[in-house]
């Protein structure tokens, strides 16, 4: 039986660069790396048992690279960190917030489908666009 080629094979140094861009908050850098962040911070709130969760990390981690520089998006997990979730009232999961100047401003629950959503959810509390260098090699 032949082998075929992987299907992500030509795009092994994107993922690499988006991975990079992922932030991963726990309680001892909430703090500092989301609510004294400059920048506005979207943090996906998510789960590794949690299906939906784990169908938006690839959306999330290709928008972490789209919008490096502009706005933070990290991860935190609700299990290991119950009391930052309740403090949010993070009910469902997968929930991304938006924090600025310390502040929760809006949430996404809910996996989207895809990229497209989250851009848009992203950008009317930003007034951000993603850099076009970056969104193209993300699609192209």
């Amino acid at each position: 039986m032949a082998r075929t080629p992987e299907r992500n094979s030509g795009a092994a140094g994107g993922l690499l660069v988006y991975m990079e861009n992922m932030k991963h908050f726990d309680g001892p850098n909430f703090e500092a790396d989301v609510l004294k962040a400059a920048a506005p911070v979207v943090v996906d709130f998510y789960a590794d048992w949690c299906g939906p969760c784990r169908m938006m990390t690839p959306v999330v981690e290709q928008l972490a690279g789209e919008y490096a520089g502009k706005v933070t998006i990290g991860k935190l997990d609700v299990d290991a960190n119950q009391d930052i979730a309740l403090r949010y009232g993070v009910m469902g999961i997968p929930t991304l917030g938006l924090f600025r100047d310390g502040k929760l401003v809006d949430r996404l629950v809910g996996y989207p489908g895809g990229a497209a959503p989250i851009k848009a959810w992203i950008e009317k509390n930003t007034n951000l666009v993603p850099s076009p260098a970056t969104e193209k090699t993300a699609t192209g």
